[in-house]
């Protein structure tokens, strides 16, 4: 992993908070690309974290608002076969976390 994969630059803050938050929020993000990099590599994925994102970024979901009902729905997109084999994954990992 290099320094361009996280679009990493110089930030400066100068109160104690600005500073913990950017901290945090590098540690999640960070946390976030190992573990995908993990969940790739142990479902043998044939393509790279930075490529995942590539993927991930192009999948869309409408909401839907019925006329009768007013009830709002959710729907993905059609997906191509490596954004399925994505969601297949996260899907089977929160099954397991939470299942």
């Amino acid at each position: 992993m290099s320094k361009s994969d996280l679009e990493i630059r110089p930030i400066y803050h100068f109160t104690r908070r600005r500073i913990e938050v950017h901290i945090s929020i590098s540690f999640v993000a960070y946390s976030i690309y190992k573990e995908l990099e993990r969940l790739l590599y142990l479902y043998n994925a044939p393509f790279s974290v930075k490529k995942a994102r590539e993927i991930i970024h192009n999948i869309y979901q409408i909401e839907v608002t019925l006329p009768d009902s007013g009830v709002k729905q959710k729907v993905l997109l059609q997906m191509d076969e490596e954004q399925q084999f994505l969601v297949n994954i996260i899907q089977n990992e929160i099954s397991k976390s939470f299942g």
